[in-house]
């Protein structure tokens, strides 16, 4: 009768270690959505944000059309971008296409001093901020998770049931690492 017990407890402990191993994979993959969620609001308001600041400069930089239609395409690519990878790309090239706008407002000293600019501006610097903070958010939760689908004795679960690697969201154009340059001169 004793060893029924015995085989009895190790078969329910299995069964308690699968169950919790298996909804906490559960958690993290949902942890890794949500996470994925956050940096898609913060992308949409970029999105929702570019338009509005184009027309504000249109008036004032005719002839820095290339720059807007770079904006413009970089902003469709985005959009359009479906896998985390894509998305990654998409937004690093948006990004640099932004940047390359700011640096050249400089030489428009009207457009800097107008209003609805300098808000639209302000606008879109909160949002890279909130957009940064997402992604770190989201590697956060994706290292925890793939951690977890990779360690022993977890990772037997986590096959077993199909659980598959997330993608980090990581910089695809290497001059965004660079810390920039600040000149009030």
């Amino acid at each position: 009768m004793e060893p029924l017990w015995i085989t009895l407890g190790i078969v329910a402990f299995l069964v308690l270690f699968v169950v919790s191993t298996f909804n906490s994979l559960v958690g993290l993959k949902n942890q890794v959505k949500n996470a994925w969620s956050q940096i898609d609001v913060q992308l949409k308001r970029r999105h929702d944000l570019i338009p509005n600041l184009l027309e504000t400069v249109k008036g004032y930089m005719q002839h820095e059309r290339q720059t807007l239609e770079n904006i413009t395409n970089a902003r469709s690519r985005a959009v359009s971008a479906q896998s985390v990878g894509e998305k990654a790309k998409a937004e690093s090239a948006l990004g640099g296409a932004i940047g390359r706008l700011l640096v050249s407002v400089e030489n428009y000293p009207a457009l800097k001093a107008n209003q609805n600019f300098l808000a639209l501006q302000e606008e879109l610097s909160s949002t890279e901020n909130k957009i940064a903070f997402a992604r770190q958010s989201y590697n956060d939760q994706v290292l925890f998770y793939n951690n977890k689908i990779q360690m022993f004795p977890s990772n037997f679960i986590a096959q077993g049931f199909g659980f598959k690697p997330e993608e980090s969201f990581e910089l695809e154009n290497p001059s965004e690492k660079v810390v920039p340059k600040v000149s009030f001169s």
